[in-house]
Order: structure tokens, then C-alpha cells, then sequence
């Protein structure tokens, strides 16, 4: 990229508002400092300068965002209780629904626009957040990598050359750039993490069946889930303490409920834990560098130098891959069953549906289901000897723009396992785990490890990953296009 259009992105703004995150421009809000309109118009302003270049966004809902944020602003003025998140813009991946806007899959080939939001969207609305846009992800978010032939690439904001992983790429290019200060991913596979993990944010995949997928009663089968990728652990925590909750009658999964809220999880202090330091590949498709080992070992150290006893111990993995491959496919094949124009989509991804299709049924895909369950009582054993799993969250540094530029399915499928596989495990076993920023490399990439939790338990990795934040913070760190 040349410096003269870097200097065009970047130029002509103060950033600081925009790396208020989500408490801190709530507060401003509340406040009285600047209200939701000049806000959402502030990141609109944003939008406008920076996503012609990072290609985050699918949609901007810059008319109905400000509606809604004017609205908000009359309800502040009649002296009403304010929601938590009153006045804070956020972003919504292209799975979700959205009022009055298509719900794409990351595809050309829906026309359709939604008749209401999806529960996650709707409560973000009830505590007051301004839905500013839709966000990019892979067709389906099959690949780990925000590229597709309808929307093209969305390009990292520490490098625009690099990718930002995916399938919640669009958000997380969207978050690290300021462009909002935060926005909501879905999680099969590792695509919370593994974008956070590229970007330099924090991403926690909550329990199975802790967020609503409604009006869908599951996502991916038992894989998937929906949650925030922001830059803080605190600002992750109060948007959890705002999405979570099934939806009775709708959703196949519910998680059991916490003891406390995530909001009060992030201010305490966790004691002292057992956690397990482990590099080992989950999969043969999958190996850590030797620059993020490197990371992940300082990590370790970090945490034993905060009081916590530190052990190397692997989990006990085993072949999760016929326990995946069915729910991912059956995933897709419903999916796309639902597009009204099916010849638009990529040849893979019409591949992969069509090899979905049997697992698209009572049989097969509750079978994966059941496979999935058994083989993860036997990983999830770790937990009874440790509190916590630290591991890679991705094999490397953010990798080249374009993994899936001219490539068939075969060969797109193998780089997306690989940069996937210390992640696809606790989707198939459920529990939580979180990406979490762990410095950068020389060229100023960001590291990030994973933080694996026992099943329900993400009380406890917001406790130790906002532990990890006030010793070692990262929130203040600036990408080159911001």
C-alpha cells in the first residue's frame, strides 16, 4: 500500500474516542460528554475513511443508526434508565439478523431481508447499543480466512497484506481498527478466536448454549456459538452480562448459569490456579511455530511470576475429526439450503454442502453429535487434575492476505485446518476459551495465546485473563490503520 492512501486512511481524526472501548464510551455517554448521535456519527466518520481500505464491513446502516442513536438520545433527556450499553455502536456479523437487512452468510446469494433481529441483536438493542452495520465473513464461514467472492478480502489493520483470519474477520478488523469499539462474531470452529488471535483483541467462546442463536436453534449443530470480539476483557464481560441466556422453545442447548456476572468475574482476583502449559498439536494437520511457542512459554512464565502453579501437561486429545466434519457440513448444507439463489454460491462451498447434505438429518448429524460428546470426556479429563489450559491459539502470526486465491476445495479445506486445529477442539468438546493478546513479534504482529476453561466456567477466564491485562496490558496498542 502506498504511504500516500496510509496517509489519507489515517490522516484528518484524533483517534483517543475511539479506543474508549465499550465501558469507557458508555460512560462518556451517561456523562453527558458527548452524546449517542455525535458518537455513531463519530464512527461513521470512521467507517467511511478506513473500511474503502480493510473492506470490514458488508453493510453500514449509517441512516437507521442514526435514527436509533437520536432516539436514544431523546430517551436520555427525559431523565429514562439507561441500558449499559447506551449510545455504543456496534457491529454485527453476516450471520446474524439484523431488521430490514439482507442476512448474507458472507454470500451474493440472499435477497431476503429480515423481518426482526436474532435474540443477540435484540438484546444489544435493549441495553442501548446503536447497530452501526454488518460485517464480513467467509461464505458460510466454512474458511478461517475473510475471503470471499462476493465480497472480496478484508485485510488486517496491524498489516493490510496479512489476513485477519476468520470466519469473524470483518468484526475483528472493525474493532482493532477503532472503527467501533466492539462487534459480535460466531464461534464454530475458532472463529472468535482466531480473528482475535490475528488482531491483537481479546475473543472468549463462551459455553455451548450460553448465547442464544435464536430464531436458529443451534449453529453448526453442538459446534457453534455467538459472542463479542472487543479489546478488553471488561468490555467483553459487560456484553456478555447483556447476550447471554437461551431462548426457551428455540434453542437445543442452555449453559448452566454463573455464580456471578462476567462484569463482576473481571474485577476479582483469581487466586491462585492450577493451569497446564501445553504445545502439543491437536491435530496432525496443525503445529506451533517456534516464534509462538516462544510466546506462549513467556505467558506461562507471566503467570507463574503472578502466584499461579504452572505444569506442563497435554490434554489427552484424540481424532476429533468425525466428530467435526459432519456438523460442520450439516451446518452448511442447512445454511445454504436457505439461499434464494443458490447458483451464486463458491464452488466449495457447494461442496461442502452437498457432502452435508446426509449428515442434514436425524442420523447422521446427532450421531456426530453423540461421537463428539463421548470423545470429549476424555480430553476434558485434563480438568480434573487443573483449572485452567494454556495453549496456542493459532499456529503463527497473522499469515498473507489471499489463503484462498486460486485454490480448490482440497487445498483450501488442508490451510484452513491447520490454521485452525488448537481451536476446533473445545468447539467440538463445548467449553469455553479464550484468545488473549500476548505481545508482538519484530515486525509488530500480534501474538496471542489461548486460555481453555473446565465446562461453564468462564467466570474463571475473565478472572485470569483480566489478571493477565493489568500486568501485561494491551488495550493501549495502536494498528497501523487506525
Amino acid at each position: 500500500m502506498s504511504t500516500s492512501k496510509l496517509a489519507e486512511t489515517t490522516g484528518g481524526q484524533n483517534p483517543e474516542l475511539a479506543f474508549e472501548g465499550v465501558a469507557g464510551m458508555a460512560e462518556k455517554v451517561a456523562e453527558q460528554a458527548i452524546s449517542a448521535r455525535e458518537l455513531t456519527a463519530y464512527c461513521l466518520d470512521r467507517i467511511d475513511r478506513l473500511d474503502p481500505v480493510l473492506g470490514a464491513f458488508v453493510a453500514v446502516l449509517r441512516e437507521e443508526a442514526l435514527a436509533e442513536a437520536a432516539a436514544l438520545d431523546e430517551r436520555q433527556a427525559r431523565g429514562e434508565e439507561l441500558g449499559p450499553l447506551h449510545g455504543v455502536p456496534i457491529a454485527i456479523k453476516d450471520e446474524n439478523h439484523v431488521r430490514g437487512v439482507v442476512t448474507g452468510y458472507g454470500t451474493g446469494a440472499f435477497d431476503r431481508v429480515a423481518e426482526s433481529d436474532s435474540a443477540v441483536v435484540a438484546r444489544l438493542r435493549a441495553a442501548g447499543a446503536v447497530i452501526i452495520g454488518k460485517t464480513a465473513m467467509p461464505e458460510f464461514g466454512i474458511y478461517p480466512f475473510t475471503e470471499s467472492i462476493t465480497h472480496g478480502h478484508t485485510r488486517n489493520p496491524w498489516d493490510p497484506d496479512k489476513s485477519t483470519a476468520g470466519s469473524s474477520g470483518g468484526t475483528a478488523a472493525a474493532v482493532a481498527s477503532g472503527m467501533v469499539p466492539a462487534g459480535i462474531g460466531g464461534d464454530g470452529g475458532g472463529s472468535i478466536r482466531l480473528p482475535s488471535a490475528w488482531c491483537g483483541l481479546f475473543g472468549l467462546k463462551p459455553q455451548r448454549g450460553r448465547v442464544s442463536t435464536a430464531p436458529n436453534a443451534d449453529l453448526w449443530r453442538a459446534l457453534g456459538t455467538l459472542g463479542p470480539l472487543t479489546r478488553s476483557v471488561r468490555d467483553s464481560a459487560l456484553i456478555y452480562d447483556v447476550i447471554s441466556g437461551a431462548t426457551p422453545g428455540v434453542d437445543r442447548f442452555s449453559a448452566e448459569p454463573w455464580p456471578i456476572t462476567l462484569s463482576e468475574a473481571a474485577v476479582r482476583e483469581p487466586g491462585r490456579l492450577r493451569i497446564a502449559l501445553s504445545l502439543a498439536a491437536p491435530a496432525f494437520t496443525t503445529s506451533v511455530d517456534a516464534a509462538t511457542a516462544s510466546a506462549v512459554r513467556r505467558m506461562a512464565d507471566l503467570l507463574a511470576d503472578l502466584g499461579h502453579e504452572v505444569i506442563e501437561q497435554d490434554p489427552p486429545y484424540v481424532d476429533l475429526s468425525a466428530a467435526f466434519a459432519p456438523q460442520m457440513a450439516g451446518g452448511v448444507a442447512e445454511e445454504a439450503a436457505r439461499a434464494d439463489h443458490r447458483e451464486r454460491l463458491d464452488r466449495r462451498t457447494a461442496i461442502v454442502a452437498a457432502l452435508g447434505r446426509p449428515a442434514d438429518n436425524r442420523v447422521i448429524g446427532p450421531a456426530a453429535e453423540a461421537l463428539g460428546a463421548r470423545l470429549s470426556a476424555k480430553i476434558l479429563s485434563i480438568f480434573d487434575t487443573v483449572d485452567v489450559v494454556l495453549c496456542p491459539a493459532v499456529p503463527s502470526t497473522a499469515w498473507p492476505l489471499g489463503q484462498l486465491d486460486d485454490v480448490g476445495f482440497f487445498k483450501a479445506s488442508a490451510r484452513g485446518l491447520r490454521a485452525a486445529g488448537y481451536t476446533i477442539v473445545w468447539n467440538v468438546c463445548g467449553n469455553p476459551a479464550a484468545a488473549v493478546p500476548a505481545g508482538f513479534d519484530i515486525t509488530g504482529m500480534p501474538y496471542s495465546v489461548q486460555l481453555v476453561g473446565r465446562p461453564h466456567d468462564e467466570p474463571a477466564l475473565v478472572t485470569l485473563a483480566a489478571q493477565i491485562e493489568a500486568a501485561q496490558p494491551w488495550a493501549h496498542a495502536r494498528p497501523r490503520l487506525s
